[in-house]
């Protein structure tokens, strides 16, 4: 298991999201994006709509019928509809499935780095899950650790 952890210190999820989601699905895998907050989903299920210029990233929520068809499904829960190995966890609050994704983006921003900092930690102690840490600089993002 592969877990990154993305530090948002000038950008919303809403905006580093579509960015995530386009290269996962780019590569042929599936993506949950999961957030307690149901603004937050809806903001990000607009962002993901209007990805680019040219482009849009596909997606549903749960709920709206056919979760299995979507390449990027929104959440409330780490539970993939979708069959994603994919996770992103977008409100900054630490979940695991119950069965471990293959690799999770975990967001957080300046009112979740304690709780971001403990979840290190704890999966530093953990046999076989490798960890990053990518912050801002610039407007790009540069692994830090």
């Amino acid at each position: 298991m592969r877990v990154d952890f993305y530090q948002l210190s000038r950008d919303p999820a809403e905006v580093a999201l579509p960015l995530i989601a386009g290269k996962v699905v780019g590569s042929g895998e599936r993506l949950l994006v999961v957030s307690a907050d149901g603004e937050q989903r809806k903001r990000i299920r607009q962002a993901l709509w209007s990805a680019g210029p040219d482009t849009f990233l596909a997606n549903g929520e749960v709920g709206d019928g056919q979760e299995e068809r979507q390449p990027i499904l929104l959440s409330d829960a780490p539970q993939p509809a979708n069959g994603a190995k994919f996770m992103a966890i977008a409100d900054g609050q630490w979940r695991e499935g119950s069965e471990p994704f293959a690799r999770t983006f975990y967001l957080f921003d300046e009112s979740t780095v304690q709780q971001a900092r403990g979840v290190w930690r704890e999966l530093r102690s953990r046999e076989g899950v490798e960890h990053y840490y990518w912050k801002q600089e610039g407007g790009r993002w540069v692994q830090a650790g």
